[in-house]
């Protein structure tokens, strides 16, 4: 065991010891304000004097909650994430989560967090803070779940709408706009909703490079401009089909083309005088995505549940990518022609029945089947002397790539059980047992089929101290969710100087034991909410850049399984509202982490951080209501701790630091209840810097050919919303 893990258990005992001991003693005074279950109630008076418009705008004024300068809903994750970002399976849940009626979406890219801004502020009767465990919650193993009940009956169905003006750095100004209808039909509550979201980036980069000798070697400016807009159409339905069954569904789609051009100049220093080459690039983008998935709830005359829930999507994503040689006369050579495509389908079906077994006991059981497949196909052309150009790779000649035309499936199945135990007032354990069998296989240039079984245990206990100050504790091992585009050939546009990355059909699942301590405190009269974490998580298998060279003459590198690691860190937040200063409606928020990591590396044999795994980051911001004034601002600001986050590649090692990130805004709320608000996001500009050293051959043989250093930035978007509803 490394020293710096030793150094870190002993911190962690002693901070620990430190939080109990200092909560402990504060509490003794303390008013209860949260009720003898340990959940936090906010009725719908409580937001009267801010003029919430959205449901969204009532959660940006809870403590722990809302972010500082609102809009979003960065504190709460999906049921399920996808793509290699956390664990598999719709019951995998962490973090704190969003429930509708105590239901929440059954969906992925269409989620209840999503639906805050869509659901009008007089159609929500009281928001609920719930920090326990209980088989009533549609989640599991959450750190706190918010519960967003709505008005049993409406008087009129409601609109809601916002019209937006967006202003970027190349001083183009793109409009956008959104419209939900929501209501209730005698048992049927619905939320409709259109948008038009700029989604358009003007980000301007400059790199300068010197050789191994340190003599200058080129100067590269970039200019890249993303035409984007996101047209999103969702649908939202619950019908209550009786008093003990109950029904929802949700469908989406959304149309988000995203052409690219870039115009590249790249100055040659070497030579004297120095001299300037010109490339352009064009990358025509297409995307588009479609969800829907539904659940079926049916409660026994006992009390007993039965529910069935579905899910279906499919993404399709394909770009162009030429280059071409611009010269002084104004003429054209295509150097270039990379031919990317790609269509993501997923099918989830989840049944489970949760029964009670004994006083404050109760179990549930089912299963979840998931069928996962990626189609990919890759296509490149090169101006190559020795061979044949074809018009379907834009007239260059074609260019051999191993395992660029692939299809990758994987079925998996999940049996679970998990049980749920009030042990008494201030004590609640949830147990967890999941067995996943699932079945990978890949067709097409590559044909292998691999089987996986997993056993995933959770043990989450929770302990009230007081009704304020909450400890919570849990064990759980996690099977990561692979990316499927990793098996498979694909474009690298994070390096000029490669058009490729290999895919690797050997992958297996990253999995990791993770081991959390949280301690929560709120404080009296709705002041706010501390709170600290403390994390240790040990992986397996984990999923970083390796060497999967066939030829000395070309070296070549994916991600693989590099072996095990370890990751840990702490967490300290705050959110409170500065009462004592007599600013009861200034909310003040702070999040602290410190975190560090160690494995191995493949390819030099030391070992380093994880993959662009940094030290930290610190967020400061505020929120200030005035009533009296019917405005609101805010600003946040957010900069992580620079120093050696880094990638290493098989021949080039990448070391990334930024400049901090400032998000403000002021919003205003006229007698009609129309609100109009200014934004202004990369207030600072947040220049994103690189350094890569690239190296002759691998790495290892630390022959160093060339340092780039290159610093980017989208530069200021400043915004003006305007919503209401009626």
């Amino acid at each position: 065991m490394s020293i710096k893990t030793l150094l870190f258990r002993s911190l962690v005992r002693r901070l620990a010891i430190l939080v109990v001991f200092l909560v402990a003693v504060s509490s003794v005074s303390a008013q209860d304000n949260v009720g003898e279950e340990s959940t936090v109630v906010y009725p719908a008076s409580y937001f009267a004097e801010f003029n919430p418009v959205t449901a969204q705008d009532m959660l940006d004024r809870i403590p722990g909650v809302g972010t500082a300068t609102g809009g979003g809903n960065r504190n709460f994750s999906s049921s399920r994430q996808g793509g290699g970002g956390g664990g598999r399976g719709l019951g995998s849940g962490s973090g704190s989560q969003i429930l509708i009626n105590g239901k929440r979406t059954a969906g992925k890219n269409n989620q209840t967090s999503g639906q805050m801004a869509r659901i009008a502020a007089e159609q929500v009767d009281y928001i609920e803070i719930i920090r326990g465990t209980s088989g009533e919650l549609d989640v599991r193993g959450s750190s706190q779940v918010v519960n967003v009940v709505l008005l049993s009956e409406l008087s009129s169905n409601s609109i809601s709408y916002e019209v937006n003006m967006d202003r970027y750095l190349d001083h183009t100004a793109q409009p956008g706009g959104s419209v939900s209808y929501s209501g209730q039909a005698n048992r049927l509550n619905y939320v409709l909703s259109a948008a038009a979201e700029p989604r358009y980036d003007s980000r301007l980069s400059k790199e300068s490079s010197v050789l191994g000798d340190f003599s200058l070697n080129d100067e590269v400016r970039e200019e890249r401009t993303r035409e984007q807009t996101s047209y999103d159409y969702s649908v939202n339905l619950d019908y209550e089909i009786s008093s003990q069954a109950s029904a929802r569904f949700n469908a989406l789609y959304s149309q988000n083309d995203n052409p690219t051009d870039i115009l590249r100049y790249t100055t040659n220093q070497r030579v004297t005088p120095e001299t300037t080459a010109l490339e352009r690039e064009d990358i025509p983008g297409e995307r588009d995505n479609w969800e829907i998935g539904g659940d079926y709830e049916y409660r026994t005359d006992s009390g007993d549940r039965f529910k069935m829930l579905f899910i279906s999507n499919k993404s399709n994503s394909a770009s162009t990518r030429e280059r071409f040689d611009v010269f002084a006369d104004g003429s054209e050579s295509k150097d270039l022609f990379l031919d990317t495509a790609s269509t993501t389908t997923e099918r989830i079906l989840r049944g489970s029945y949760t029964m009670s077994i004994f006083d404050g006991q109760d179990i549930e059981f089912g299963a979840e089947g998931a069928q996962t497949t990626l189609g990919s196909s890759l296509a490149l052309g090169l101006p190559d002397t020795t061979g044949i150009p074809s018009d379907a790779f834009g007239g260059l000649v074609p260019q051999t790539i191993t395992n660029a035309n692939s299809t990758v499936e994987e079925i998996r199945y999940e049996p679970f059980i998990i049980h749920n135990w009030i042990i008494n007032s201030r004590l609640s354990l949830e147990s967890t047992l999941l067995y996943e069998v699932s079945e990978i296989s890949q067709v097409g240039d590559v044909n292998r089929k691999r089987d996986f079984d997993f056993i995933k245990p959770k043990v989450d206990l929770r302990y009230n101290l007081t009704p304020q100050f909450q400890l919570r504790g849990s064990i759980e091992k996690v099977v990561q969710q692979l990316r499927f585009s990793d098996f498979v050939a694909a474009n690298d546009d994070q390096d000029n100087d490669s058009n490729t990355l290999a895919g690797n059909e050997n992958l297996r699942q990253e999995w990791l034991w993770k081991y959390d301590f949280n301690a929560e405190y709120r404080l009296p009269n709705d002041v706010g909410v501390v709170d600290a974490n403390i994390f240790y998580h040990q992986h397996h298998d984990r999923i970083e850049r390796i060497d999967v060279t066939t030829s000395e003459d070309s070296l070549q590198s994916a991600n693989g399984n590099i072996g095990e690691g370890e990751m840990y860190g702490i967490t300290l937040s705050g959110s409170i509202r500065m009462r004592m200063i007599n600013l009861p409606n200034l909310l003040v928020t702070s999040r602290l982490s410190v975190t560090d990591s160690n494995i191995t590396d493949p390819f030099q044999g030391f070992e380093r951080r994880f993959r662009r795994f940094g030290r930290g980051r610190l967020n400061l911001g505020f929120r200030h209501d005035v009533p009296k004034w019917n405005m609101n601002y805010g600003l946040e600001w957010s900069n992580r701790f620079d120093s050696n986050e880094k990638i290493y590649e098989i021949d080039d090692i990448e070391s990334y630091l930024g400049e901090p990130n400032t998000n403000a805004f002021v919003q205003f709320v006229d007698s009609r209840g129309i609100t109009y608000r200014f934004d202004a996001r990369n207030a600072t500009s947040n220049l994103q810097c690189r350094e890569r050293q690239r190296y002759i051959g691998r790495v290892s043989a630390g022959i160093l050919e060339e340092i780039e250093d290159q610093c980017a930035t989208s530069g200021r978007v400043v915004s003006l919303k305007i919503n209401g509803s009626f």
